[in-house]
């Protein structure tokens, strides 16, 4: 039996940048891995069968640990079942990749189980048939994103420690992407250029969300008193850095809704995962 942590993720900003003839937009992004963990855990049976436990509100077939496993054990040098539990900690729906990252915790480990021998590149080149975020959570390093998310330039982060509120609703990133009035051009940036003026890169879903529902203005505006609250890809969830003048205490029991604090991680808990 095997328990792994499945960490989740910001976006410390997020931009649109065009629109591809596929209709996938272009984007540009950092993502942020943080100590939030999901934990799950692999069991080998004696059956043919993979079983999904702790996440029965989800259709099977749209599960993308279920997914994941189908998607890996063609490449099973030595398939068996497979049961896995999962403990959630990680909002479903938050815009902090929890999905992707128990999809992307689902192929290192039954990659080992199973003996497939993959590497990294090809664990991420089947990652992202499940989504955009997966492949960052294979790759386990905090990372400048471009194109739909996939091509990925890893980066050192300061280490920081956030506040996130994850209000009470549960935004439809369809619905805001088939707004008219979202930003799908913004201009091209640079690393660098967030280097030096971070507080300037925002979150292109940011003013969407807060008109379309109220929980999330309700939690920004309550986070923009202690600093410069920002939303995580397509939301719910909002977040600001904590410095050391806050009265951290306070600001989680005084929220709105449901509140964390959490630590960035220089890397992912499970990059140097053996079996």
């Amino acid at each position: 039996m095997i328990r792994v942590p499945s960490p989740a993720k910001l976006n410390l900003f997020l931009h649109i940048t065009g629109r591809r003839e596929d209709g996938y937009h272009e984007l540009q992004s950092i993502f942020q891995l943080i100590d939030l963990y999901d934990w799950m855990q692999f069991e080998q049976t004696d059956s043919n069968e993979i079983q999904i436990n702790g996440l029965n509100q989800i259709d099977l077939q749209h599960n993308l640990i279920f997914r994941a496993a189908e998607l890996i054990k063609p490449f099973a040098k030595s398939p068996t079942g497979i049961t896995i539990n999962i403990e959630k900690n990680i909002p479903m729906g938050a815009g902090l990749g929890g999905g992707s990252s128990n999809a992307a915790t689902t192929l290192i480990v039954l990659n080992q189980l199973w003996q497939c021998h993959l590497n990294s590149r090809q664990l991420a080149h089947l990652g992202i048939k499940l989504g955009a975020d997966v492949p960052i959570f294979i790759y386990g390093k905090n990372a400048w994103a471009e194109g739909i998310g996939e091509r990925l330039t890893f980066i050192d982060l300061d280490q920081k420690q956030f506040i996130v509120l994850k209000p009470d609703c549960f935004i439809s990133t369809q619905r805001l992407f088939s707004q008219k009035t979202l930003t799908r051009d913004t201009k091209p940036t640079k690393f660098c250029a967030y280097q030096l003026t971070p507080s300037n890169f925002r979150n292109n879903f940011e003013p969407l969300a807060r008109s379309l529902y109220s929980e999330v203005d309700e939690a920004m505006q309550y986070l923009d008193q202690f600093g410069n609250a920002k939303l995580t890809g397509t939301g719910a969830c909002v977040f600001i850095d904590v410095n050391e003048k806050m009265n951290i205490c306070d600001i989680l029991r005084n929220a709105p809704c449901k509140a964390y604090m959490v630590n960035s991680l220089k890397e992912s808990p499970l990059l140097h995962f053996k079996i």
